[in-house]
């Protein structure tokens, strides 16, 4: 079983974000919910300003809240998953860091971009209101920020997080529209303390069912390979990954993406069905 849940100010994926202009990303806000395994659900309601309240500690979104209390990160879920499979999710997510690093990488060379990995080591703990999902684990905590949207700067991405014997590697590969490359390994340790280093050569792996490419780093003459689909849509897939790294054998989320793909304007209205829309809230 798995679980990823991410807040947005400004719903990078919503197609009425998109076609709102992007003038006000507090009027497309959104925690986005998704499990995986046995029962699992969608959620990615995007909500209006209404719903948005915001403080140094506290993001809370209509019914859904991400609460930093001093040592977890606390995560309260009320929310209604999308089609196929419409149902409420609700519950309580924790998510204990074994550290926390000051580590942010500009993902472009003006900073447009950045990636913030706030905990690359943590602790899991979720408490869903469902039949076997209450459960401990391996988590992960960061965070991205941008000015612009991504398919004005990016074609394609792939990021890989894989926890290690010493804590846990991440890569970000990304190839920009100008022509550059983002290429970045960085190692952390369980101190949450970072380096960078040269990572295995990028290499590819085996399409997913919309036949999106995909990619990521691993040692000379081994191959990576999907061991759990997770999310699969034409333009994005979030998997579990095997791969070696520096003679250690791993196993991490991954995740692709191809903004030329998000670019086409028939995948939005594709999208509102995933991705419904509720302008107004009372709290």
């Amino acid at each position: 079983m798995a679980v990823s849940v991410i807040g947005f100010i400004g719903s990078v994926f919503s197609p009425w974000y998109h076609w709102s202009g992007r003038g006000n990303p507090a009027d497309h806000c959104c925690i986005n919910v998704a499990t995986y395994g046995a029962g699992g659900r969608f959620t990615m309601t995007d909500r209006g300003e209404t719903a948005l309240q915001a403080s140094p500690d506290t993001l809370r979104v209509g019914p859904s809240s991400m609460h930093w209390n001093g040592t977890d990160l606390v995560i309260d879920i009320n929310e209604v998953s999308s089609l196929p499979l419409v149902s409420r999710v609700r519950g309580r997510i924790t998510i204990s860091p074994e550290a926390i690093t000051t580590v942010e990488l500009p993902l472009t060379p003006d900073g447009a971009h950045v990636w913030r990995p706030f905990a690359p080591t943590s602790r899991i703990k979720v408490d869903l209101e469902a039949k076997n999902w209450q459960w401990t684990g391996h988590g992960y905590f960061d965070a991205n920020f941008g000015t612009r949207p991504l398919e004005q700067d990016f074609r394609y991405w792939t990021w890989g997080r894989y926890p290690t014997r010493d804590g846990a590697t991440c890569f970000y590969d990304a190839d920009r529209r100008d022509g550059s490359a983002l290429d970045a390994a960085i190692a952390f340790n369980r101190n949450g303390e970072a380096k960078l280093i040269d990572g295995p050569p990028r290499t590819p792996f085996k399409r997913t069912l919309w036949a999106l490419r995909r990619e990521t780093r691993a040692d000379a003459g081994t191959k990576p390979h999907q061991i759990k689909a997770m999310l699969d849509a034409p333009f994005y897939s979030r998997s579990v990954v095997e791969t070696v790294v520096n003679g250690e054998k791993v196993q991490g989320v991954h995740e692709a993406l191809d903004l030329d793909r998000y670019k086409q304007p028939l995948l939005k209205p594709m999208l509102a069905v995933r991705v419904p829309r509720r302008k107004v809230w009372n709290f």
